[in-house]
């Protein structure tokens, strides 16, 4: 029996903002275990300038991401979507080893399958280097700002 991860597409606005926020969850938990089985086993990603296909990847990938990016905290922003596709916009902020602060700005393109899982995705990134004061995630998204967009800058 084929595994399912609900929402399923095609997507309607509600459905593609559930999608969204159960990522920005699972991301937030930094558990790779649990972020990896809303992809497909033979998922393909590309990340930054690396490229990632399959589970065992998926976690080996987001455990070395985990370790390097410390007190990770995510927000995810529906930006469009269409049948079974999904693009979103994120931020993140995080720190090194040596206390420096960075928030972390992007886009992703998703595709699901039938079963909801995702197949592919496709992540372009950049860092900025902050300072702690000028931190706005504070980690995972409290209840009271379900749905609401973040600031460019």
């Amino acid at each position: 029996m084929p595994e399912a991860r609900p929402p399923f597409p095609p997507f309607t606005h509600e459905t593609a903002l559930q999608k969204v926020q159960a990522a920005e969850d699972a991301w937030n938990s930094r558990d790779p275990e649990r972020v990896a089985l809303a992809y497909t086993p033979d998922s393909a990603w590309r990340n930054r300038d690396a490229f990632v296909n399959g589970r065992e990847e998926i976690v080996a990938f987001l455990t070395r991401k985990w370790e390097r990016e410390l007190d990770y905290a995510l927000r995810k922003s529906l930006w469009s979507f269409d049948g079974n596709r999904i693009a979103v916009r994120f931020q993140y902020e995080w720190h090194d080893a040596d206390g420096q602060w960075w928030r972390s700005y992007g886009n992703e393109l998703w595709e699901f399958d039938e079963d909801g899982l995702m197949r592919r995705r496709e992540a372009s990134i950049n860092d900025v280097a902050i300072t702690a004061a000028e931190r706005r995630i504070h980690g995972p998204r409290p209840a009271d700002e379900s749905g609401v967009d973040f600031p460019l800058r």
